[in-house]
């Protein structure tokens, strides 16, 4: 069994499902540092302008997670779960008129897990 890159809360797919429901389909990109630091950030599916430099990690509840390849060296180590947590954030991020935002915990992965990842797909 292939260990997946990316999870999300019960609380985060509610969210999701909620957005989905009023911008169809959605994709999110893992921020690379600006406004809220390094935090994930949901668009409607093609919003954002994706390249070689990107990688998709794998999908949460139907949408791709996708962050830049340099971000992606320093955390490839480790298997991210997206959750939401109130606040209000200062990106573009779907959430935010929610008083919401989603944000990032990571773990190491196991010796055994790091055996058997997902494979990454570069770009769009």
């Amino acid at each position: 069994m292939k260990t997946k890159r990316v999870l999300v809360t019960e609380k985060a797919a509610a969210v999701i499902a909620e957005l989905k429901e009023k911008h169809g389909e959605l994709m999110f990109h893992q921020s690379g540092g600006c406004c809220d630091g390094s935090a994930p950030m949901c668009f409607e599916k093609g919003e954002l302008m994706l390249d070689d430099n990107d990688v998709c990690l794998g999908s949460i509840e139907g949408c791709d997670f996708h962050m830049s390849r340099d971000q992606f060296e320093y955390w490839k180590h480790t298997q991210l779960t997206i959750d939401v947590t109130p606040g209000i954030g200062s990106s573009f991020s779907l959430e935010i008129p929610m008083g919401i935002r989603f944000l990032i915990k990571s773990r190491l992965y196991s010796e055994e897990e790091a055996e058997h990842l997902e494979p990454i797909r570069i770009g769009a």
